[in-house]
């Protein structure tokens, strides 16, 4: 590996425009587009794009098109979960949807944080650090989870929140960003 990737996946500063990461880009970028564009493929089909693509698929994963992802073989989704239409998931380091997980139409997981530094950010340097998503989680439509987010098994997020921190298990969270309004439990 790379000098880049070997940092981006140890979650350090990394440059991500170097000839190693373009390919495994590319390589995604025509798994997507197959995907994505592929209306008349059978469900078999489909799956056997997708389990080309990411680095973990579970059974009975159910991925409305189009989907978008960084690198996809970053991404591991448990048994059971959907996830609806214009997903964008940028794995650039690890995200982990656990099994029967709802994911709403246009949820975006960002894995990548740029530089604060105006000269590094100019420069290109960013970094990724992971996200875990729990088993039976909802993620309502246009939910967005930032770098380094856990959300606990049962939890419910708002549609249209931004989830910033890490969430505990079994509660609904709502707002920008998210915040825990009530346990779902007991």
């Amino acid at each position: 590996m790379g000098e880049n990737k070997d940092r981006m996946l140890a979650g350090e500063w990394y440059l991500p425009d170097d000839e190693e990461l373009g390919a495994d880009t590319r390589r995604r970028s025509e798994l997507c587009a197959a995907y994505n564009g592929n209306g008349g493929a059978s469900p078999d089909e489909r799956t056997a794009i997708l389990r080309e693509l990411l680095g973990s698929l579970g059974e009975d994963v159910r991925i409305r098109p189009p989907f978008h992802c960084d690198y996809g073989r970053h991404i591991s989704i448990g048994d059971r979960t959907f996830v609806n239409f214009n997903a964008v998931f940028l794995d650039a380091a690890p995200i982990t949807v656990g099994a029967d997980v709802q994911i709403g139409p246009n949820v975006q997981l960002l894995t990548p944080a740029h530089e604060m530094d105006t000269e590094r950010r100019r420069a290109g340097w960013e970094k990724a650090v992971p996200i875990v998503i729990g088993d039976n989680v909802w993620l309502g439509g246009g939910v967005i989870v930032c770098p380094g987010v856990t959300i606990g098994e049962n939890t419910v997020v708002g549609a249209g929140s931004v989830v910033t921190r890490d969430l505990p298990a079994g509660v609904l969270a709502v707002g920008n960003p998210a915040r825990v309004v009530r346990s779902l439990t007991g």
